[in-house]
């Protein structure tokens, strides 16, 4: 099976799968560092996809997409998201489905581009307000030494084997995607392909370097508008001050989002899909967002 969708912005070359049919289009948005959105997702969107038309965005320097020489500030990361579902063929309004860092490329989609985001889906998406209580806590150096250290660990994996081997859970197959029953053999292989190839990518790297900026851009344009639902998970990050649990479910309700919990870490999407695609199709519904045709 192919999962290779390529579209062109500028001299780019972007990823973008389509699957299913009926509306709306539903848009999954890569975590930071994914090795192949459209492999990772899978194991949620194979479920969406016998109802709606979904699409998965590989930003540029993740899964089969080429490099970008744009800078990765968020307005650019947008700018090539809308850019590229377009090429696709795909036509907005959308409902975004972001993981972790693209949490806050949602939020500033939403609320720059209203009329093209009819609803935000939180698959442990991060929130804003998560990363600047990090940026109070821990000084800038500090920061960049954290990402630095990441850097080198990676290199380490790249470069060694027995090292990869060793490193295997927490790496390759962090989110238990490579263990699990959701890739076939072939996938799983492809899917160990594009780790290593895309493991020192500049891109994924220069997002870690301006997520407070990206964060905080985000942050600006005030909570999200449009109609939403989080699963907000149990993960565990450098902050002292506030869990990264509490921090979404203060944002949901600031925003009157509907909120899930869930202690099954950071990768909802591996461990409960079932449930994450019941309960939002079932928001959907109630939202009257959904003209989707079960087959």
């Amino acid at each position: 099976m192919t999962y290779k969708n390529i579209v062109k912005v500028e001299q780019a070359e972007l990823n973008v799968y389509t699957e299913g049919s009926g509306e709306p289009v539903i848009v999954f948005m890569a975590g930071s560092g994914v090795t192949s959105p459209v492999l990772e997702y899978r194991p949620l969107y194979s479920i969406m996809k016998e109802k709606y038309r979904i699409a998965v965005i590989e930003k540029s320097g993740y899964g089969f997409s080429g490099p970008m020489k744009r800078k990765r500030t968020i307005e650019n990361i947008v700018l090539e998201n809308r850019y590229a579902l377009k090429a696709a063929g795909l036509e907005p309004p959308y409902v975004l489905v972001p993981h972790d860092y693209s949490g806050f490329e949602a939020i500033y989609w939403a609320n720059n581009y209203p009329e093209e985001v009819a609803a935000v889906l939180g698959n442990d998406m991060s929130f804003p307000d998560h990363a600047l209580t990090l940026a109070k806590e821990i000084s800038d150096s500090k920061m960049q030494n954290l990402v630095s250290k990441r850097r080198e660990y990676l290199t380490k994996i790249a470069s060694s084997n027995i090292y990869a081997k060793l490193q295997y859970k927490k790496t390759l197959d962090a989110s238990g995607l490579m263990s699990g029953d959701y890739l076939d053999d072939e996938d799983k292989k492809g899917y160990r392909l594009l780790y290593f190839k895309n493991l020192l990518n500049e891109e994924v790297y220069e997002e870690s370097i301006l997520m407070r900026e990206n964060a905080s851009k985000a942050h600006d344009t005030g909570t999200l508008k449009c109609p939403c639902c989080f699963f907000v998970s149990d993960f565990k990050t450098e902050v002292k001050s506030k869990t990264w649990q509490e921090t979404g479910v203060e944002y949901a309700k600031r925003c009157g989002g509907e909120y899930h919990l869930t202690n099954a870490g950071h990768y909802p999407y591996t461990a409960i899909p079932e449930r994450m695609a019941e309960i939002f199709d079932d928001f959907l519904k109630k939202n009257e967002l959904t003209k989707g045709q079960p087959r």
